[in-house]
């Protein structure tokens, strides 16, 4: 049988890949994946169950209406913004609202522009949507942070979309302000439409100020943010996520989810909105133990030789320089794995450009950051 081209080009994780390797070992310490170690606060866990008996039928395809109100109460508190529930839906997942935000937008061969590093998930997403990823690559002496002056380099006729992941996977850059109001600007001067994905918003650890691109002047109406409950309430299996941006595009993404995966689960949108209500203080204890791991991690990485990093100022990965060993990433990765079974991800899967480096999540315990870190000293030392 002959399947789809499209479907047949798009290239597996790298990331999975290399976390179903590691599955199949021993005594593993994993560095790689990029999910909280926390469980769910045990308070939106229980009341969800008391309540599962009323939630056992189809919600609508933009989501229930009480979870939708109550985030956007949320958004608007959080980030200074004046959003109405017809501007706001919940999918499954920030990934979902990622896809059917391309998908609505793009046309085939139009230019999704991106900030590399980058979350590896969206060039499959563009091409999926028949996009084309152009990659602006950001570097390590600039915090990996975007400028206007690199945005402008690589705009072509093409550009239609500039995705924004600030804090950001797998680097932990945080875009600063003025940056932002640059950028904003010239999305402006270019017709650019920007995809904010703010997933790991409240992981910004050493500023309580949280900024949304989407609230600068003129940028509401070309922003869509992309947001999602699993990082900050370390809820990912519950799968739920919400885009908000201009109602039309809302409606347009509404049609498709209702001809996809008719809704996201009615239980998990209801656990979403015990989220909102009762588990913010667990989400800050969360926070400042991830703080207490980036700064234990970031000490010990720069004793090592061999190996560095800058300080990240959000959400919970280490984007490590490995350029002194002389190994590639993959090299890196693999060689680490094998000899002392600790598993981290190699930069390339994140930008062609990121073969001197390895992301190290530090969502895992300390104890395990510990050992972990232990086994990576004598491998290098070994080198």
């Amino acid at each position: 049988m002959e399947y789809g081209k499209l479907a047949e080009s798009i290239v597996a994780s790298p990331i999975r890949a290399m976390m179903v390797k590691a599955a199949h070992m021993e005594d593993v310490v994993s560095f790689g994946v990029g999910e909280p170690d926390f469980i769910t606060d045990e308070c939106i866990l229980k009341e969800t169950a008391e309540h599962l008996s009323s939630c056992t039928k189809y919600a609508p395809g933009a989501g229930i209406d009480p979870l939708r109100e109550r985030y956007i109460r949320y958004l608007n508190e959080t980030i200074g913004s004046d959003y109405s529930m017809p501007e706001t839906m919940v999918t499954s997942g920030g990934m979902a609202a990622l896809y059917l935000a391309f998908f609505c937008l793009l046309n085939p061969g139009d230019e999704v522009l991106i900030p590399a590093p980058y979350f590896s998930n969206y060039g499959p997403m563009v091409a999926m949507c028949r996009g084309t990823v152009r990659e602006i690559e950001v570097k390590e002496e600039n915090d990996f942070i975007l400028s206007v002056e690199d945005l402008r380099a690589a705009v072509t006729k093409k550009s239609r979309i500039l995705l924004l992941n600030s804090p950001c996977n797998p680097t932990g850059g945080l875009i600063d302000r003025e940056s932002l109001q640059k950028i904003a600007e010239f999305a402006k001067e270019k017709d650019l439409f920007v995809f904010s994905d703010e997933v790991y918003r409240h992981l910004n650890f050493d500023s309580d100020e949280i900024f949304s691109i989407a609230t600068l002047p003129g940028m509401k109406e070309r922003t869509l943010i992309i947001d999602s409950v699993s990082k900050s309430f370390a809820m990912t299996g519950f799968r739920v996520g919400f885009a908000t941006g201009p109602v039309h595009l809302i409606e347009l993404m509404t049609k498709c989810v209702e001809n996809v995966y008719s809704a996201v689960a009615t239980p998990s949108q209801y656990a979403a909105l015990v989220a909102f209500d009762k588990g913010m203080e667990a989400m800050m204890a969360m926070k400042k133990e991830y703080k207490k791991r980036r700064d234990f991690l970031v000490s010990r990485i720069n004793e090592m030789d061999k190996i560095s990093c800058i300080m990240p100022k959000g959400a919970f990965y280490v984007f490590a320089n490995i350029k002194k060993t002389g190994l590639s990433a993959e090299e890196f990765a693999e060689r680490l794995l094998e000899k002392e079974h600790v598993a981290v991800i190699p930069g390339s899967n994140f930008s062609k450009n990121a073969s001197g480096y390895v992301r190290i999540s530090y969502g895992t315990s300390m104890e395990k950051i510990e050992d972990g870190l232990n086994r990576m000293e004598r491998f290098l030392k070994s080198l």
